[in-house]
């Protein structure tokens, strides 16, 4: 067994966590950020939202509106021709794509990594026009004293991702968008190697080239260049259909281990391995030959948006043990443990 569940999952449902409005209801507390702060494991959930007064008849958008700091609710009929479904997660209006839900970013705290306790208020809120849509996904990078928190910015004008540092996770600096449309999944190394910051990327071709993971550097993590694609899509494999970095890099004396996730042609989502090069990480070592994790307890295969386990981030320890926080369904958090030994097979 490469990795084994928490008998306590899922750790965190949407029931666990309190709305940030009485008229809201949450949908999903997933595909959380992870770390350690203070001796506890800190993850920075997803929590994803509606109003609670949605009509049988009808779909319905919550979007933020950064001139009143308010969120607006754009309310369609199901009979209207100018409205097409999408699947759980979105739908479409006069062409153009809405979410059914608005996310912000919360602290879940933790004394033994099982059992959290979740702060009631957002830590961090959609504040501006391009995070109209909400904020999702968060990784979270110590280097230093400093805490990176790479995150995807929604807006209509499309997905970017942004960055936010803090050190004590009661104030947030916002740096703003460093890869614009669409440039998801961007994960940083949590060291400098040879002087600059490092991260994963996924760019989203429109017309040409697969889906798959690159890698870019910067001077002072806001300015990036340099991109390489270094982890493309396998066809006909579990990951076939796209690649896009999930944990940050696990640093090990045969180089550094990156957790990914990988989809196939029917949308599963599966977590796998790459081991990249610990002086130049543009160089890959050595790729899963099989999947570390793939869906299979059925809080994984069915719910909000089933077959998909997605993980942002995992906690290393010294004495060898990896403990993977993922989302699962796109609705709930969960946990497996692993070990170096274990990913290392898979290569």
């Amino acid at each position: 067994m490469l990795v084994e569940r928490f008998p306590e999952n899922p750790l965190i449902t949407p029931k666990d966590v309190k709305p940030s409005r009485s008229d809201y209801e949450v949908m999903g507390a997933f595909n959380a950020g992870a770390t350690t702060y203070n001796g506890q494991v800190l993850l920075l959930l997803r929590v994803a939202e509606r109003p609670i007064d949605k009509k049988d008849d009808e779909e319905l958008a919550p979007i933020y509106n950064p001139a009143t700091s308010q969120i607006d609710c754009m309310r369609i009929r199901l009979d209207d021709p100018d409205y097409e479904p999408g699947d759980s997660r979105v739908f479409y209006y006069k062409k153009k794509m809405y979410l059914t839900s608005i996310s912000h970013l919360r602290i879940a705290r933790s004394d033994d990594g099982v059992n959290f306790t979740i702060d009631e208020k957002p830590a961090v809120f959609p504040e501006t026009d391009y995070e109209n849509f909400g904020i999702e996904d968060p990784r979270i990078t110590k280097i230093d004293d400093t805490y990176y928190i790479v995150y995807k910015v929604v807006s209509d004008t499309g997905i970017c991702t942004g960055l936010i540092t803090t050190t004590d996770f009661k104030k947030f600096d916002r740096k703003g968008i460093i890869f614009c449309p669409e440039n998801i999944d961007v994960v940083m190394f949590p060291e400098k190697i040879d002087g600059k910051f490092y991260a994963l990327t996924r760019p989203v071709p429109m017309y040409i080239g697969p889906r798959g993971i690159w890698i870019a550097s910067s001077p002072d993590a806001i300015n990036w260049g340099c991109h390489k694609p270094i982890i493309l899509p396998r066809e006909g494999d579990f990951d076939g259909a796209k690649t896009g970095g999930s944990c940050v890099p696990i640093k090990t004396k045969d180089g550094w281990i990156e957790i990914y996730h990988g989809s196939d042609a029917d949308d599963k989502y599966s977590l796998a391995v790459a081991l990249l090069d610990l002086k130049d990480p543009t160089k890959v070592i050595a790729r899963s030959k099989k999947p570390l994790m793939h869906p299979e307890a059925d809080y994984e295969t069915k719910g909000f948006y089933g077959n998909v386990v997605f993980s942002c981030g995992a906690i290393s320890k010294d004495n060898g043990e990896v403990i993977i926080y993922y989302g699962a369904s796109d609705e709930l958090t969960a946990a497996a443990k692993t070990t170096i030994d274990k990913i290392m097979s898979t290569l």
